[in-house]
């Protein structure tokens, strides 16, 4: 445990059937860190699939709270870390000083994965993590305006100096334009009607903190149930805030050209949007040929360029479940660069 701060009471696990360490939060110090806290999922199965040691360079174009980067660093690879949020660089700065030279950072949109890895790393690297989840201390930090339990602005923006915030998606756009985030990226069932709310709410008095939304969306969609009512619409407001899934599909475009022959890239998701499009791209890159019903046989693929080693996604079980119920939905899939003659 020599990469693990003396306050954060971090204990080693054994990972079933992987038999490698993870890190679960201990009672004292809640993996807290001048008041930024993550609990890193599947960690022991990322360092499984990506294998980091001495020699070798691994990007983590989501660095958040920094647990999956002190994991691979403390198995000796460099670790370049993209973050947009500056609360969180400053936190792995701080967390992962002691490894020097060994850990760069940088403040950047992981879309902009092969333009800046190369500036870093040109000659490529041998593994990828992008951790799709927002971090704990995201989520429960009022002022970041994710939080659907404490009032805070309504912002949610993982880099503040972007646009544009929550505020102005609820209050300045179309009925019909609300709707359809809700119902695409939030899932929500009853879309349509919380949309009609909103705008018409925002006529006598423009929204402009969490708790007045989530309360306006609870009166539509009505309490009861494992999750807050106001899940959906918030993670909707999210993820275009973000503009998560653009971000997304420009990475893994992105992923195959930096990495060496043998690198593996493994994505995080939280979301079945997201993983639908990860597992796309992986069927897309990874079959020897393509065929269509006009042509007289298959042909071989262009875009083959890599080997799923996850047939399917790994979830989180047992005791990560129980000591990180955020975990439950975190989905990992696992893709292998291939060699140039076996493409």
């Amino acid at each position: 445990m020599g990469w693990c701060l003396t306050d954060c009471s971090t204990t080693l696990l054994t990972v079933p059937r992987l038999g490698i360490p993870y890190f679960t939060q201990g009672k004292a110090g809640g993996g807290r860190l001048g008041g930024f806290h993550h609990v890193p999922v599947l960690l022991g199965e990322v360092i499984h699939y990506l294998a980091p040691r001495a020699g070798m360079t691994v990007l983590d174009a989501t660095l958040g709270g920094a647990g999956h980067a002190a994991a691979i660093l403390e198995r000796g690879a460099r670790l370049i870390g993209f973050d947009r949020d500056p609360e969180a660089l400053a936190h792995a700065a701080t967390c992962l000083s002691q490894y020097g030279e060994a850990f760069e950072s940088r403040r950047t949109n992981f879309s902009d994965l092969l333009a800046v890895g190369r500036e870093i790393a040109p000659g490529g690297v041998e593994g990828i993590l992008l951790d799709l989840g927002v971090s704990s201390h995201q989520l429960d930090s009022a002022a970041r305006g994710f939080s659907l339990k404490s009032e805070g602005p309504l912002d949610m923006r993982m880099d503040p100096d972007e646009s544009p915030t929550a505020a102005e998606l609820v209050n300045e756009w179309e009925e019909q334009d609300l709707a359809r985030i809700f119902r695409d990226l939030g899932e929500e069932r009853r879309a349509k009607a919380v949309a009609r709310a909103i705008v018409r709410r925002r006529v006598a008095k423009p929204f402009s903190d969490t708790l007045d939304l989530a309360n306006c969306v609870a009166g539509v969609v009505g309490r009861g149930g494992r999750i807050h009512p106001a899940t959906r619409v918030f993670q909707a407001l999210r993820m275009t805030v973000n503009r998560e899934l653009e971000s997304l599909e420009a990475a893994l475009e992105a992923a195959p050209a930096l990495l060496k022959p043998g690198g593996r890239v493994a994505v995080i998701t939280f979301h079945s949007l997201e993983d639908r499009i990860v597992k796309r791209f992986f069927k897309s890159h990874s079959a020897l040929e393509i065929d269509r019903p006009e042509w007289p046989a298959a042909r071989p693929n262009p875009d083959c360029c890599l080997r799923v080693l996850t047939r399917r996604p790994v979830g989180a079980e047992g005791s990560e479940l129980r000591n990180n119920p955020r975990a439950r939905s975190a989905k990992l899939r696992v893709a292998e660069k291939l060699d140039e003659n076996e493409a």
